[in-house]
């Protein structure tokens, strides 16, 4: 059972990686709470002393290693906790990229030039038509096995945008990719504005003219010489090339709950025939049945361990009916989908991981 839930050790190796602030964040959360982080380093595939010394990490393992700090803290707000806790400064060449230059607009442009140097998988646009928008993706991970990541990211950049213009900033409206049923009256009073889920972007929405106001204390100079480190660090680094695979991926995720994730829809929104789309998949031993069926188990292991209801998990995974999910599941674990609930999650002790 618990092996079921245990990461794809495998697809961590050489995936993008980071630095990550967001696992140290998560780390030092678990310290102050008195719960043991060992266990769940290991059962993510990290280690306390990659983390001690600061090592690049991979983003895989970070997304899952907040999942199980979220699972255990019994805080579904986790994202938003350590967003909270963290000190600007902490994200390094850029925060500093982005405080020294002219304004908001000047820099997200920036952050989304050099948002690689912090991690590998990231994706920022800035979107000025039709819509003030500053737009966050993955690239070379699947987003459909994360949740508390983005989250985090896109509030520390809201409380980032905050602290350049030195005014509390509320966003028109904040969306994200994964789903999110209950009361969101939390999240939409720490954002200031709506918070859609289950949408086809993660990506904050501005007012017009927001991104026009000028960074308080902007300094050229340093800026100069901050760009100039940073286009050094990004000529030392080799560019990441994201799998097929994972694209197809986050262009099945939005398309779930709509029960349009079909060959045809995918390989469209790929701007691909669907010849060609097969062709891609096969190159890489797969066909699409195959990481349809995948996806929508990674997600049902996270919906049941949220307590979603069958009927809700069932739409949420496109099935057009509750026992469609439920025959799904048998076939997945061995278990009905309230079996699996039952099951304890073992988290491995020190013993079981030295």
């Amino acid at each position: 059972m618990a092996g079921q839930r245990e990461p794809d050790i495998q697809n961590l190796i050489n995936g993008p990686t980071s630095w990550g602030l967001a696992t140290r964040l998560a780390v030092r959360h678990l310290e102050r709470a008195g719960i043991e982080v060992a266990p769940l380093l290991s059962r993510s595939g990290l280690t306390s002393a990659a983390i001690a010394e600061r090592r690049r990490i991979h983003v895989t393992a970070q997304m899952q290693f907040l999942q199980l700090v979220a699972h255990v803290s019994k805080d579904t707000w986790m994202g938003l906790a350590l967003a909270k806790e963290c000190d600007l400064r902490e994200m390094g060449m850029l925060y500093y990229v982005m405080a020294s230059s002219r304004d908001l607009s000047d820099a997200f442009t920036r952050l989304g030039r050099y948002v690689r140097l912090g991690n590998e998988a990231l994706v920022v646009r800035l979107k000025e038509k039709p819509a003030c928008s500053v737009e966050v993706s993955y690239t070379g991970v699947q987003r459909h096995r994360d949740q508390h990541n983005m989250e985090l990211l896109l509030f520390a950049l809201l409380r980032l945008c905050r602290k350049l213009v030195g005014r509390d900033l509320s966003p028109h409206k904040v969306r994200f990719v994964h789903h999110r049923t209950g009361d969101l009256t939390y999240i939409r009073r720490v954002f200031g504005c709506e918070v859609e889920f289950g949408a086809e972007t993660d990506e904050i929405m501005f007012n017009a003219g927001t991104l026009e106001l000028p960074v308080v204390g902007n300094d050229p100079f340093l800026n100069e010489l901050i760009l100039k480190m940073c286009d050094e660090a990004m000529a030392n680094r080799m560019a990441n090339t994201s799998r097929f695979r994972t694209i197809v991926e986050n262009n099945i995720a939005p398309l779930l709950p709509h029960a349009e994730a079909t060959t045809k829809t995918v390989a469209k929104r790929l701007g691909l025939s669907e010849r060609t789309f097969a062709r891609k998949l096969a190159a890489e031993g797969l066909n699409f049945s195959e990481v349809l069926d995948q996806m929508r188990r990674d997600l049902a292991m996270r919906y049941l361990e949220d307590d979603l209801q069958a009927s809700q998990i069932a739409w949420l995974l496109g099935f057009h009916h509750p026992s469609s999910f439920s025959h799904a599941c048998r076939r997945w674990t061995g278990k009905s989908p309230l079996e699996f609930r039952r099951a304890p999650v073992q988290v491995p002790t020190d013993e079981a991981t030295a």
